[in-house]
C-alpha cells in the first residue's frame, strides 16, 4: 500500500479505514459506530457516508494539497450501525486536466489566487464568452 500524503490526522474511525491504495485508486471501509446514529433504530447520518466518499476520493489522488471540488451522492439503501461500508474511488483525468491541477498545486502558481479555471476535459467546448461589451 502506498504511503498516505493528504488527510493523515481524519478520524479514520468516522471516515474509513485505506485498506488499498494505489497510483489513482483507493478502497476504503468504515464501520459504523453508535455515535453516527440518527435514531433509535440505529440509521446513520448520510454525512458520514459522504464522508467516507470524499475520504476515499482525497487518498485516491493522494496529494497534500487536494480539495473536494464537487461532490454528489445517490444514497440506494439506509446503512445501520454495525454494518460495513465500503468506498472505492478511481482517478482518471485528460492529460489536460492533470497538466493544469499538477501546475495549480506546484510552487509555480503561488500567485494564482481568486481566479477561476475552467477545467473541464472538453466538456463545454465551443462555448465560448462573447468578446462584444
Amino acid at each position: 500500500m502506498e504511503t498516505i500524503r493528504t488527510h493523515e490526522a481524519i478520524d479514520r474511525r468516522l471516515r474509513g479505514e485505506p485498506v488499498e491504495l494505489a497510483s489513482g485508486r483507493a478502497r476504503l471501509v468504515l464501520d459504523t459506530v453508535p455515535e453516527m446514529a440518527v435514531d433509535e433504530r440505529g440509521l446513520v447520518h448520510g454525512g458520514f457516508l459522504f464522508g467516507l466518499a470524499d475520504h476515499a476520493a482525497m487518498l485516491a489522488v493522494n496529494h497534500p494539497n487536494v480539495v473536494l471540488g464537487r461532490g454528489e451522492m445517490k444514497f440506494l439503501q439506509p446503512v445501520v450501525v454495525g454494518e460495513l461500508t465500503t468506498q472505492t474511488r478511481l482517478v482518471t483525468a485528460d492529460p489536460g486536466v492533470a497538466a493544469v491541477a499538477a501546475f495549480l498545486v506546484s510552487d509555480a502558481a503561488a500567485f494564482v489566487t481568486g481566479t477561476d479555471v475552467l477545467v473541464d476535459g472538453g466538456a463545454v467546448a465551443g462555448q465560448r464568452a462573447s468578446a462584444s461589451p
